[in-house]
């Protein structure tokens, strides 16, 4: 999400050579990052394979739950629309954001870096929420397994995903369009306007909103949701073993503590990513403003790639790490990539 809140203060001099400038014919022109031609090569190998793993990993998960009926749940529909949105990042906005960063130029134009900060916002924004409504439907799975497919139906987690997807759209559209996010920002902005500059900065009021509503929010809700769900799976766990027979209490109670630890593990594993990508981020979101603009507009890029990331590890975990995707990927990619399998359709 390039919620950048350093302001680039790249303002053209008479005397710098047109070749550092992002348009060398604008008198108004931002000036190019200064890098070793070394430095842009690494920037590049690092950052390609990353847009390529969130693109393809995302669309062997879209692939997978579409091909399989047997996938076709509540809770993977949502894990479906997850990966959809997690491909368009990694397809319509990564590679710019590459460009942009690398090159320290936007060659676009104002209009699509309107649009491009703005589905940036709304994607980002999408794909949190959408972790968080995982969260809530796992809660209800294990909370109460005996009412969830009733209350968890097909129609329902649509709707859900259409309000998400609706909110996100109109709160990062309209933050970005009514241009709120620089209220009494104008004095700096215009000491720092050139041609090429492509930076979505917040004012104080709007760095503590944006970040309230995209993270702090729905990452709290997740937090408290997972810790409910490894209490319960923990008391679960203890009620089973209580109930087994003297005969083989062992072997139950062995079993008990694998899936306990296997519920703490994946749901470390979710949690971790999550915050290891985004507190960072947002927490620099909400301080930049307040701290004068003094960030380093690369140390916001690095941020902002950390989020990024978020999107690029979500197919593993809420793929890989169930054995019927594993299988799923598995029989897909030897049938259509190695062609190993040419026995008809598959099956789980």
């Amino acid at each position: 999400m390039e919620w950048i809140g350093s302001l680039i203060t790249n303002a053209t001099h008479a005397n710098v050579d047109t070749a550092l400038l992002c348009f060398p014919h604008e008198p108004d022109s931002c000036l190019r990052t200064a890098r070793f031609v070394v430095i842009r090569f690494v920037m590049y190998i690092l950052m390609l394979p990353t847009i390529l793993m969130t693109v393809f990993g995302n669309m062997l998960v879209i692939i997978t739950i579409s091909y399989f009926k047997q996938l076709h749940s509540p809770t993977n529909f949502i894990i479906l629309s997850l990966a959809v949105v997690d491909c368009l990042l990694g397809s319509m906005i990564m590679p710019f954001s590459m460009v942009r960063w690398v090159e320290g130029c936007w060659f676009l134009g104002e209009i699509f870096c309107k649009i491009h900060s703005s589905l940036d916002m709304t994607l980002s924004i999408v794909s949190i929420l959408h972790l968080c409504l995982v969260s809530i439907d796992r809660y209800m799975a294990i909370t109460d397994p005996l009412s969830y497919k009733m209350k968890v139906t097909n129609d329902r987690v649509v709707v859900g995903i259409a309000v998400i997807w609706l909110f996100s759209f109109s709160f990062s559209f309209g933050v970005v369009l009514s241009n709120v996010n620089l209220d009494g920002l104008e004095d700096l902005l215009m000491l720092s306007s050139c041609v090429g500059n492509c930076a979505l900065i917040f004012n104080r009021q709007w760095g503590v909103i944006a970040a309230l509503v995209a993270f702090f929010v729905p990452g709290t809700i997740m937090s408290c949701l997972y810790l409910k769900i490894f209490h319960v799976a923990r008391k679960q766990a203890k009620v089973m073993a209580e109930r087994t027979t003297i005969g083989n209490c062992e072997t139950k109670n062995r079993s008990s503590e694998q899936r306990e630890r296997k519920a703490a593990k994946t749901l470390g594993i979710v949690m971790g990513i999550f915050l290891l990508c985004w507190l960072p981020f947002f927490i620099m979101t909400i301080a930049d403003p307040f701290l004068n603009f003094s960030t380093p507009v690369d140390v916001f890029d690095v941020l902002v790639w950390f989020g990024y990331l978020n999107s690029t590890c979500n197919p593993l975990v809420y793929g890989f790490f169930y054995p019927r995707f594993q299988k799923a990927f598995k029989m897909i990619i030897s049938k259509y990539v190695f062609h190993l399998n040419d026995s008809g359709n598959l099956t789980l």
